[in-house]
């Protein structure tokens, strides 16, 4: 959904279980279960990694999940690649990130540590300013040469589509797991759909957080700026639904 907290909302009315396949530039939950596994099988562990993610860290919701998940394990150090206008946004830094992560603007400076690079793209979608969007739509564009100065055990990853930010010259290449990625996808999420259809609790989401009839949610892609009806809550100073600061 292109709302952020939109799942949430669904699942608050729903007497069957919801799956968040990805809410705006919020999170994107399903993508995350495949990316762990693609890790896991390309590295053996999910400790004791250096990941690098490019582009898009702002509005990429898969990002957002992945740092979630992946702050949980032991050894993890993260590397942010991006433009200013695109840093991560501050509730993941706050929530996710302690001192274990550095920032850069510079791919080529800091690909040689790596042993995961999640590349994304530049999502035109969701930029109000499409001038903006032009100007940085192909700031970070991985290609052979860039990729000859990574480690050899070194694994590309991208939750796909691309658009320009991985050249076809990497497809070729052993580092290259991202279609590897696509079909673990395919098999995650018919493993989540299997377990959803053997188990029924009954239970049902509750609301939790501070109350706020009267204030909104200061992100204009949140779902309670448009949808009616739903009650406006916080938590820690943080909207429930979309966790941008309120």
């Amino acid at each position: 959904h292109f709302k952020e907290g939109a799942p949430m909302v669904a699942a608050m009315k729903s007497d069957v279980p919801i799956i968040n396949a990805g809410d705006g530039g919020h999170f994107h939950p399903t993508q995350t279960l495949t990316d762990l596994l693609t890790i896991k099988r390309k590295k053996g562990s999910l400790h004791n990694l250096t990941v690098g993610f490019c582009g898009d860290l702002k509005y990429g919701r898969t990002v957002h999940s992945l740092i979630a998940a992946l702050s949980r394990y032991e050894g993890i150090k993260f590397v942010l690649i991006s433009p200013d206008e695109l840093k991560i946004p501050d509730y993941v830094k706050d929530e996710f990130l302690a001192d274990n992560f550095t920032e850069t603007r510079n791919l080529e400076e800091v690909i040689p540590e790596l042993d995961i690079l999640y590349m994304t793209r530049v999502q035109g979608e969701r930029f109000e300013d499409k001038a903006e969007y032009e100007r940085l739509k192909d700031v970070y564009v991985l290609n052979a040469k860039k990729l000859s100065l990574a480690k050899k055990t070194l694994s590309v990853m991208h939750p796909l589509p691309r658009v320009n930010e991985i050249d076809t010259d990497v497809d070729a290449d052993l580092r290259a797991s991202y279609f590897e990625q696509a079909r673990l996808g395919r098999y995650i999420r018919m493993a989540l759909i299997l377990k959803l259809l053997s188990e029924n609790d009954g239970r049902k989401n509750a609301l939790v957080g501070e109350r706020h009839e009267k204030r909104v949610c200061k992100n204009k892609k949140c779902i309670t700026r448009t949808e009616r009806g739903i009650l406006h809550l916080s938590e820690n100073g943080r909207c429930i639904y979309c966790d941008s600061y309120v």
